[in-house]
């Protein structure tokens, strides 16, 4: 068997001669953000490219899809330099953003203790993420982009420092949440369609859907000792409509004989509207019984996002 050499591209201005008008355009498509969000583990959607902050502008600004987490990306086919460094503070300060993301051609040690130092001294709120990105080709292939991840947050270092302040209420969620992620990488359906998150102390954990109109929404409920799944609308009515105008179908496809054992919640005065089926859970305290309820969280998703393809796609 005859193998072909692996060789690195290191002058990426010979594939991208300029940031902004050759490599940033670049990575906006949805393709190539889909490479660097399977590196980074988040969902990112582009908003909006050369997105201006004050007299200036970022690179890409994004969002998290199912959380609407606000992302700037910083690119730079150079070494890490200071003007850079203070970009991404400006940029992130002036969108509000918790994630950034500066990406580089090379990461000077001094910049690798910055982000890292940023990461430690935040909340967990933010997260930094420092890039290397490399090109690299076979014999005469065309070159492949590859991002490496030289800083990151340092999520089990935050989560111990939020976990210190968390209730007994939050302190279950969490744990709920994260045994969650753990049931769910047994289920192979519901890893091929949803890509896990950072589990939180919060009541819900939402999934996106692959798009920004609406995304799936899982709670817990610790005082009526239920789980819920469903889909959260976040504006467009013609969509919650038409889902209603089919309930048999919906209902059917959920593996449920009533329709009425669907909660539609319509609140005229706000933009977003949902359903959800609600499970009872007989102790939410009694960790033995998490593992079936995540079981049925995930055939739930599954079955929801089903829906979507068949009803409104």
């Amino acid at each position: 068997m005859k193998l072909g050499k692996l060789e690195q591209i290191t002058d990426l201005r010979s594939v991208w001669k300029h940031e902004a008008k050759d490599f940033t355009p670049w990575l906006a498509k949805e393709e190539n953000l889909e490479i660097l969000s399977e590196t980074v583990g988040i969902d990112i959607v582009l908003e909006e490219q050369e997105s201006n902050v004050g007299d200036f502008s970022v690179d890409l600004y994004a969002t998290e899809e199912g959380t609407g987490r606000r992302i700037i990306i910083e690119n730079q086919l150079e070494e890490t330099n200071h003007d850079h460094l203070g970009k991404i503070i400006t940029y992130a300060s002036g969108k509000d953003a918790e994630v950034i993301i500066w990406i580089v051609k090379r990461a000077r040690d001094e910049h690798k203790q910055a982000i890292e130092w940023l990461n430690q001294h935040t909340d967990d709120k933010f997260e930094f993420f420092l890039i290397e990105i490399e090109l690299w080709k076979i014999n005469d292939s065309e070159p492949a982009p590859k991002f490496n991840i030289v800083e990151r947050p340092n999520n089990w270092a935050k989560a111990m420092k939020k976990t210190a302040g968390l209730s007994e209420t939050e302190t279950l969620r969490l744990a709920f949440w994260e045994n969650f992620n753990n049931e769910a990488l047994k289920h192979s359906s519901f890893m091929k369609d949803f890509k896990l998150r950072k589990p939180q102390a919060q009541h819900w954990y939402d999934l996106g859907m692959g798009s920004s109109a609406y995304h799936l929404s899982m709670t817990l409920n610790t005082k009526s000792n239920s789980l819920t799944a469903g889909l959260y609308v976040n504006e467009d009515k013609d969509i919650i409509a038409k889902l209603m105008v089919n309930k048999e179908q919906v209902a059917q496809m959920l593996g449920l004989s009533d329709p009425k054992e669907i909660e539609w919640r319509l609140d005229e005065n706000k933009k977003a509207s949902r359903f959800l089926v609600i499970h009872p859970m007989e102790d939410m305290n009694d960790r033995n019984n998490w593992n079936s309820g995540c079981a049925w969280l995930c055939d739930m998703c599954v079955r929801i996002k089903q829906i979507v393809k068949e009803i409104l796609k």
